[in-house]
Formats: structure tokens, C-alpha cells, sequence
């Protein structure tokens, strides 16, 4: 019913082609740009089902005070914080891409970035008594690293029936993405209980896209540049394209292929209990027995 996307380029046409697909019902809200090379060319965006849920006027990409930069900057892709209601249920949804990198200095920054927008956030939602539900690609490669501690130091709780799910494809484990809690609702919303029924996963749409039977059918697409003679200019070469074959074409289609086409990341999702009616009718019927 509401989802975040990082990396929505400048070019916003596969994005609107998206929005056709989903129908009339669903809208989206994005943010502009981020310059600068660390920035990449990228926006973010939240997409919902209005049915569902309805955006609350407020929106902005989080800047940090003078006083609170990381390393004397902004984020490297500025975090985008937007309030949203379902059913009983008001929060603040803030999005995030954290820095990448494997040199000491992008490691130190990836540790400081999560700190910082966790302690930041953590302090609104203190000093408004307001929900914040902080999600994305945090590049955080385990559960219970110094950069999971990072977001969970600053305030923020991941209950543990999500923590268990890997969002990367290949054989190594990587917990990159997140979804962490700082919730002041009037109600109980179940999910940070850890024997609470709330249910969470990570979508491997490989089971139902792009799936391993169905590769041949993509072999057309999958092409490559050889150089060959150029039957025009003697001496010469020339590329053309040609398809990928037998094993070669099946490590392009997993390694490849199919994450160029959808993502390299499997969704993380989480369900939430949005209607408190129970709730609020034992608070009024306690209110009355008084």
C-alpha cells in the first residue's frame, strides 16, 4: 500500500510508465535531484495506494543543522521525510540511502550518516510525541554490525521478525535495507512486540519475474558487443551484436540481466496494524468506569 524507492534517476519516464500500471488510485511524491557525484543523479520516491493511505501535507528532504554535519557535509543523497495517516495510524515515513564505499574514510561516513539521521529523527519524534518509521538502503552488510548499531543507538528499534531477512541476491548474507521504529502512538501498534504476529519479508521477485525456466525467452535481449571484420574497410573491425549462449547466457541472466531490469536489492515489506477501534472503545470504557 506504500512503498519507498531509492535511486529514481533525473529521466522520471520508467517511473511514470509505473504509475499507468498501478491505476488511478495510487500517486506518488518524489523528491528533486541530488547533485554532486557522491548524490549520483538520484532522487527518491514514495509511491501509495490512496485507498489506503493519504499524504498529510507535510514533506522535505531532512537537513541537518550547522552544528550536526557529517564530516562538515549533508547526507551524500539527502533523506526524504514525509507524513502520511492509514486507518488510525499517523507517522512520519523518512527514506534513506546511505553512502557506499569499502575505502576507511566511506566506511566512517556510511557509520556517521546512519547515526546522524537516527539521532535526528529520534529527537523530533521525542520533542513532537510523533510516530518515525526511518526504511531504505542503509548498506548495512549484517545483523548486529557497528552500522546496525548505529540506527539502533540513535534511537530506533528493529524487531527481530525483520532483522532476519537478507535483502541481497548471491550467496553472501547482506541485510543492506531496514525498516526501524521510534513510535509514540496513543495505541499499541503490536510491532515492536517481539511475540507479536505482525508479519515481514523480503520479496525475491525472481519467483515470479525473470524466473530461471523462463531465461530463454530473454536471450534475444541479452546481447553483447564483438568485434569482428568489417566486410567494407579491409583491415578494419567493426562491432555488432550478438546473443549470449549455454552458461554464459545463464550467469548474465542471474549476475545481470535481471537486476538491471528490476533492482539488486529484494524488497523488504512489513505489515502494520492500522485500526485501534478496539482500543479506543476500552479507553472510553475505562474513562467511564471512573
Amino acid at each position: 500500500d506504500l512503498v519507498a524507492i531509492q535511486e529514481v534517476k533525473e529521466q522520471m519516464k520508467g517511473l511514470e510508465e509505473v504509475m499507468k500500471i498501478l491505476g488511478k488510485n495510487w500517486a506518488f511524491i518524489a523528491t528533486d535531484v541530488t547533485e554532486g557525484k557522491e548524490g549520483n543523479g538520484e532522487r527518491i520516491a514514495f509511491l501509495y495506494d490512496t485507498n489506503k493511505v493519504s499524504f498529510k501535507n507535510i514533506a522535505g528532504e531532512i537537513v541537518l543543522p550547522s552544528d550536526n554535519l557529517i564530516q562538515g557535509v549533508q547526507f551524500a543523497r539527502s533523506p526524504f521525510c514525509v507524513a502520511f495517516q492509514s486507518g488510525w495510524f499517523k507517522f512520519f515515513l523518512t527514506t534513506v540511502h546511505i553512502i557506499y564505499g569499502s575505502t576507511k574514510e566511506a566506511l566512517a561516513k556510511r557509520e556517521e550518516e546512519i547515526k546522524a539521521i537516527a539521532t535526528f529523527l529520534s529527537n523530533r519524534a521525542q520533542n513532537e510525541e510523533a510516530s518515525y518509521i526511518i526504511l531504505g538502503d542503509f548498506n548495512i552488510p549484517k545483523a548486529g554490525d557497528k552500522f546496525m548499531n548505529a540506527l539502533e543507538s540513535g534511537g530506533f528499534r528493529i524487531p527481530s521478525h525483520i532483522k532476519k531477512h537478507p535483502t541481497n541476491f548471491g550467496k553472501e548474507i547482506k541485510h543492506y535495507d531496514q525498516i526501524a521504529f521510534n513510535l509514540h502512538s496513543e495505541y499499541d501498534i503490536d510491532i515492536l512486540d517481539e511475540n507479536s504476529r505482525v508479519r515481514s519479508g523480503a520479496f525475491d521477485f525472481t519467483k515470479s519475474v525473470y524466473r530461471d525456466e523462463d531465461y530463454e525467452d530473454y536471450i534475444p535481449f541479452m546481447t553483447k558487443d564483438v568485434s569482428v571484420p568489417n566486410p567494407d574497410k579491409p583491415g578494419k573491425n567493426m562491432k555488432v551484436k550478438v546473443e549470449r549462449t549455454g552458461e554464459e547466457a545463464m550467469t548474465y541472466f542471474h549476475d545481470t540481466y535481471r537486476i538491471d531490469q528490476m533492482s539488486d536489492h529484494k524488497p523488504l515489506w512489513v505489515e502494520l496494524k492500522v485500526d485501534f477501534s478496539d482500543q479506543y472503545i476500552e479507553k472510553l470504557r475505562q474513562e467511564v468506569s471512573k
